[in-house]
């Protein structure tokens, strides 16, 4: 799984490829080229409700996700140097496997395609993690990690909020818990630089469009399977969400309180 992933050599010298904090942030920085306004428009029909164009999106940018924050909680369990940082590196792998399951259980259902590598970009900031060591691959795993959740964390909420699919909607519903968790895992780590958080989630990248344009696979290529190891069963779960306490409407049947004595 390692070779799949990660590059190594002289591929990290390349500027272009090698990204670091001060230029990895921007509006696409989930991995998926900005798509036009008409491409977003289409919709399609399916058993499971109508399917927009930034339904497909959505589930594009979850395995996208998957394909570079997988391995990424894979490098923090062999290099992180704190348990905080070494437990992020589960939540991210048993996460991204869950949601990957998911995923390509609906994709095919939907008519969606599915990649099978991250985008140029988000391959950028697996050779900066795999560059970096010691207490500066803590750093810059909490504060890479930290800024991409905080950044697709809206979107998920848009596209629970808005998807007339069901599918869609509950895979929304799955991502906001483990993008919520992975955020959290992200913070306990005490290395997350909140006061330049701003700044890196609205600078602009240089690399152009087709830096986080999507690669899909070519016909008759085997897909990738984001599968946690059995080393991590029962760790890394996000914690479920509790349901909503009952609301009891009913007329009250207590008795109507006594008036008070005149005196």
């Amino acid at each position: 799984m390692r070779s799949r992933y990660f590059v190594t050599g002289t591929s990290l010298l390349i500027g272009s490829v090698v990204v670091t904090l001060g230029v990895i942030m921007s509006p696409a920085l989930t991995g998926v080229q900005q798509e036009t306004k008409a491409n977003l428009a289409k919709t399609d029909s399916t058993p499971y409700g109508p399917l927009t164009g930034a339904d497909k999106d959505f589930v594009v940018k979850v395995r996208l996700a998957g394909l570079w924050e997988f391995p990424s909680g894979e490098l923090a369990l062999k290099k992180g140097t704190t348990s905080a940082v070494k437990t992020a590196g589960e939540h991210l792998i048993v996460g991204h496997a869950q949601l990957d399951a998911a995923v390509r259980n609906i994709a095919p259902k939907l008519g969606v395609q599915l990649p099978n590598k991250p985008t140029p970009q988000q391959q950028g900031f697996l050779d900066t993690l795999t560059a970096a060591t010691g207490k500066d691959f803590d750093s810059r795993m909490a504060q890479i990690l930290r800024i991409t959740h905080g950044q697709i964390f809206s979107a998920i909420a848009k596209i629970r909020a808005t998807s007339k699919n069901t599918l869609v909607r509950q895979l929304a519903t799955q991502a906001n818990t483990v993008v919520l968790d992975h955020i959290t895992q992200m913070e306990n780590t005490g290395m997350v630089d909140y006061a330049s958080l701003p700044g890196q989630i609205t600078a602009t990248p240089t690399q152009g469009p087709d830096f986080t344009k999507p690669v899909m696979p070519r016909p008759g290529e085997p897909m990738v399977v984001l599968k946690a190891p059995p080393s991590l069963a029962g760790k890394g779960e996000a914690p479920t969400p509790s349901p909503p306490a009952p609301v009891d409407d009913t007329p009250s049947a207590s008795p109507a309180p006594a008036t008070p004595a005149v005196p």
